[in-house]
């Protein structure tokens, strides 16, 4: 843990750290190398800034921290996903999940610690949430998750997912801060295309996001195109009406043009009657936009099964039949809670 009296380097923007840099009597220029070296080389340590003097990186040491995410414990599931439970340098732990296909890989990157939602159907739900990560938390899993693609699979990640623990809407400042470093040409220089943000649905930040224009997904997870379903399983929904979050989709394509992806787990015997795609494919006229259908992963706090392959096999034809471009997303890393919905810190 780092002494209290140190400052967080990584939280000082490239003209804040310029400044500190005067502030010592050090050149500028040394400035934009240390941080160079932070977030587009993704030096832990101030030992590693080779380019600087040894008196200089003492100095750094002294005044400010790095504070660096660590894995805690990894597991390897049969399908080969890779869960890791990463420490934090205040002791807290969150997980991250590497998931890796033929044609991509996948970092799905966890956004707060623990989860203020209290979604019936997800692990992480049912914890208590106790504070947003930062910018750099959240950078440093996906460096992590990297190596990992690289080191057992021979290939760099290709896309990111924020869909791991916590809401990323409600951690607004830090995601977007962490996604700018993470598509910089400064920073790791991916492409915003390959970044999906996913919210249970908060339309004031909806919204915001088409204010601010950003570039990369957003999905929603739906899960019901019903308010009462989706009050009894999200009690968000109860200040984020269907109505309500419609509003903000639209107003957020007419602001960005990008489309919508919905996530919709099927609940056997809850919401995988045909009816409930009738529901959903109406909702689906709002913007232009893609389903996915998601296998539940059960969980031992809630009693939801998954639905019959029939029944998502008839529901997937429906939303086809109606034009909506629909895939069903079969689960992965089941076998060592790293499904979506499973993720919930058991040990630290």
């Amino acid at each position: 843990m780092p002494a209290t009296h140190k400052i967080d380097i990584r939280s000082l923007e490239l003209p804040q750290l310029q400044q500190h840099f005067t502030a010592m009597q050090e050149p500028a220029y040394r400035a934009k190398q240390v941080y160079q070296w932070l977030w587009e080389k993704s030096a832990r340590s101030f030992a590693e800034m080779s380019n600087l003097s040894k008196d200089l990186r003492n100095k750094l040491d002294t005044q400010y921290a790095i504070n660096v995410v660590e894995v805690n414990k990894s597991q390897i599931s049969t399908d080969h996903t890779i869960k890791n439970a990463f420490r934090l340098y205040d002791g807290n732990i969150v997980e991250g999940v590497l998931i890796p296909m033929d044609d991509r890989m996948t970092a799905c990157v966890s956004s707060q610690v623990g989860c203020s939602l209290t979604c019936k159907f997800c692990a992480t739900g049912y914890m208590d949430r106790k504070r947003n990560l930062n910018a750099d938390e959240i950078y440093d899993q996906v460096v992590l998750i990297d190596q990992q693609a690289k080191q057992n699979y021979n290939a760099p990640l290709t896309n990111i997912v924020y869909m791991g623990m916590g809401e990323p809407l409600l951690n607004y400042a830090n995601v977007l801060k962490s996604i700018e470093r993470i598509t910089a040409p400064d920073g790791l220089n991916m492409s915003y295309k390959r970044i999906t943000v996913s919210t249970a649905g908060i339309s004031k930040m909806i919204k915001k996001l088409g204010d601010d224009g950003v570039k990369f997904n957003l999905a929603l997870s739906l899960h019901a195109a019903n308010d009462k379903k989706r009050n009894e399983i999200m009690p968000i929904n109860e200040h984020n009406s269907l109505k309500a979050l419609a509003e903000s989709l639209k107003y957020y394509f007419a602001k960005t043009k990008n489309p919508v992806t919905y996530e919709y787990i099927v609940f056997n015997h809850f919401n995988d009657e045909i009816e409930d795609a009738m529901e959903l494919a109406r909702f689906c006229k709002h913007v232009p936009c893609k389903v996915n259908l998601i296998e539940y992963n059960p969980i031992q706090f809630a009693d939801f099964i998954n639905a019959e392959g029939d029944k998502i096999d008839a529901f997937s034809n429906y939303l086809k039949s109606q034009g909506i471009t629909t895939n069903i997303r079969r689960s992965r890393g089941k076998d060592i809670d790293a499904a979506c919905g499973q993720l919930a810190v058991k040990e630290s």
